[in-house]
């Protein structure tokens, strides 16, 4: 894979976020619309471009190669989990940031970026692989994400009513079934089923799916356009922290699973969703928790707009 390739989406995708800006900027558009957006893409265009790539033409990977994906994207994720701890202490950051940049170290933009972005570079054949991050996201976000930033805010100490165990539980296991869970396991399930559908479902999910590029672009076009940008170029931490989790662990990550693992599309694949800058969701949990949440939203923004840098840094690694 030339990484001119790489270059070229990572431009495109910018120039996309710059054309939400502008519309921002001239009341095109709006916080709320981009909130509805939002709600689109979550709900129906990223799952709609994720099962759609299951009704593909073309040769299937085998049940083992899914189960090698699987694992091997947990023991990524294990890996990932296992840097969020070590970071905060190598850049010395506050005790009570902690829990910021340990969520931006676990979980990445593996939906709004990662699937337009590894269907682009990589075809939409790796969109199966994707589907499997996507689910261990989702799983991990509502389980290790909510504990970390439970602990956290009772370390901010803020005031409230307390939730019991069990009810935080329970709201944890609804929220496992949403959009996202849903779509990634219809998706393995439909491909490992190779149904046939008709031509008019088809190109109904392709058309929908479609739209997930620009308007996620768009969205995330917004959250730059309301941030000033001393408040996200004037943290040295962030660059540092920009460089170990965006450029050093995807690269650490591949040597060490290209020497595992035989299929060079699964390994691309993880490169691609780990070297992806850090995700919205930690975002608009910590904001439901009414959390200090200035670290978190400066990282995404700093991290989104290095990672035109960052990216095709990291896959300079890609197995050829």
């Amino acid at each position: 894979m030339s990484i001119l390739v790489v270059l070229q989406q990572m431009v495109i995708i910018f120039i996309l976020i710059g054309i939400g800006m502008i519309l921002y900027k001239c009341k095109r558009l709006s916080e709320e619309s981009s909130k509805q957006i939002s709600g689109i893409i979550i709900n129906v265009t990223n799952p709609a471009l994720l099962i759609c790539s299951a009704f593909e033409e073309g040769p299937k990977v085998s049940l083992t190669e899914l189960g090698t994906a699987l694992i091997s994207y947990a023991a990524v994720f294990a890996i990932l989990i296992a840097v969020s701890l070590l970071i905060p202490y190598l850049l010395r950051v506050p005790k009570k940031l902690h829990y910021a940049y340990q969520m931006l170290t676990i979980f990445g933009n593996v939906g709004f970026i990662g699937i337009p972005l590894a269907s682009a570079v990589l075809g939409s054949e790796s969109l199966i692989f994707v589907s499997i991050f996507n689910l261990l996201f989702n799983l991990l976000i509502y389980t290790v994400g909510t504990s970390m930033l439970q602990r956290a805010a009772a370390g901010q100490a803020v005031e409230g009513e307390a939730v019991s165990e069990g009810s935080q539980a329970v709201g944890r296991l609804q929220k496992f079934i949403n959009a996202g869970t849903i779509s990634a396991a219809a998706t393995i399930l439909f491909y490992l089923g190779n149904f046939h559908v008709p031509v008019i479902i088809s190109s109904t999910l392709s058309y929908t799916g479609r739209a997930t590029t620009l308007l996620s672009m768009l969205v995330l076009g917004v959250s730059v356009a309301q941030i000033a940008p001393k408040d996200i170029f004037s943290h040295p931490k962030l660059y540092a922290f920009t460089l170990l989790r965006q450029i050093l662990v995807p690269i650490g990550c591949v040597l060490l699973m290209r020497g595992l693992i035989d299929n060079k599309l699964i390994v691309n694949t993880m490169l691609l969703m780990v070297a992806v800058p850090a995700a919205n969701m930690p975002l608009m949990m910590a904001k439901q928790m009414d959390m200090d949440t200035d670290s978190i939203s400066q990282g995404i923004i700093l991290t989104t707009v290095l990672s035109l840098i960052t990216v095709p840094a990291a896959c300079l690694f890609l197995v050829s």
